[in-house]
């Protein structure tokens, strides 16, 4: 020990005095009496504390996560719409939407399992989390979901297939059961399909990562809102004009979603500032510019093919730069610990002024 931090002094004077330190305005130094009576002088404590790191570690551990997560965001999301679109082709009598709906389901649905395969490093990974069901946990339930939703989106758009079989044999039978099959089967992914395209919110926001977390009551609503925007604009794009009539009134629904969902992340305070400054704030930006475009583009092309590809392209590239927007607004409210700590700080003021 040194003369200005004497080893007969008791630790609770000195936890006093730290935390009087930290009260101070920035640039001046708390001092105080060196020794037990005042005499001898004055000492200077510690100043005011930076929570720029602890002991030159940040804050909080930025996810892990690289971005295939964010594409896989996208894929499943869109997976999930396109089930929906196929349902409901199937339902109205629209083959040809319904054929386009079915397979890219099962292509997103693919390209979505490949992301999250590739970003876990091994597949075994993933074999591994099917050895339990935890309710309480939104990883575990979506890969349920996940496991659920594949094989019937696979069977429905296999099952488009049939008509090219030979009329006799076994192809024959496979060619009058296949259609009754893909039937059962696309209704089956499309009740899991609401599941598939919002759980995937509902797991960012129970992280520890500022933007995500505090966003909980809005994330689900948003990646609904992408998902079927982005299914609706594929339909645009690939399936007969004379059949995409309910693909705009559902982009125009979907883009109110995705709109109403998106102010309220804007608007949370602190923690919504990545979704409007920077590098990810350009990408949520650009998303809703895309979105919009595309809406009103989807509601003026009637059987335009020109104009339906457009508003189609537009609606699948803001799904894609909103779900990779608010994938960068997480790891970057994760890096910046102002984002932790300030409304830490806040809500601990806030219950000292009610007790």
């Amino acid at each position: 020990m040194t003369d200005e931090t004497p080893s007969n002094e008791p630790v609770g004077a000195r936890l006093r005095d730290f935390q009087a330190s930290l009260d101070q305005p920035d640039g001046k130094r708390h001092r105080r009496p060196r020794g037990r009576g005042g005499d001898g002088g004055e000492q200077l404590t510690v100043p005011p504390a930076d929570f720029a790191s602890y002991y030159g570690r940040p804050v909080l551990k930025a996810p892990v996560w690289k971005y295939d997560i964010a594409g896989y965001l996208f894929t499943g999301g869109l997976a999930a719409g396109s089930a929906l679109i196929g349902a409901g082709a199937q339902l109205t009598g629209r083959p040809g939407l319904r054929t386009v709906g079915r397979w890219t389901a099962l292509g997103g649905v693919a390209a979505s399992t490949y992301l999250l395969v590739h970003d876990l490093g091994r597949p075994a990974r993933f074999h591994h989390m099917l050895r339990v069901a935890k309710v309480t946990s939104p990883m575990s339930v979506g890969t349920w979901i996940l496991t659920a939703f594949g094989p019937m989106a696979g069977v429905a758009a296999v099952a488009e297939l049939a008509p090219l079989l030979p009329q006799h044999g076994v192809f024959g039978l496979a060619r009058r059961i296949g259609p009754p099959i893909g039937n059962v089967a696309g209704l089956a992914a499309a009740a899991t399909a609401p599941a598939l395209a919002t759980y995937t919110g509902v797991l960012l926001a129970d992280t520890a990562v500022p933007s995500w977390h505090d966003a909980y009551p809005s994330l689900p609503f948003v990646f609904a809102g992408s998902a079927l925007a982005a299914a609706s604009g594929v339909g645009l794009i690939a399936a007969p004009a004379t059949e995409t009539a309910p693909l705009r009134r559902l982009a125009l629904a979907a883009a109110a979603v995705e709109l109403g969902g998106g102010h309220r992340l804007e608007r949370q305070g602190l923690t919504g500032e990545p979704y409007t400054h920077g590098r990810s704030g350009r990408l949520v930006k650009a998303g809703r510019a895309l979105l919009v475009v595309g809406t009103a583009a989807a509601l003026v092309s009637r059987r335009s093919r020109v104009l339906s590809a457009i508003s189609g392209a537009a609606l699948v590239a803001s799904s894609l730069a909103t779900r990779f927007g608010v994938f960068e607004a997480g790891r970057v409210s994760a890096r910046d610990p102002k984002y932790t700590v300030v409304p830490q700080r806040e809500r601990l003021a806030e219950d000292r002024s009610t007790t």
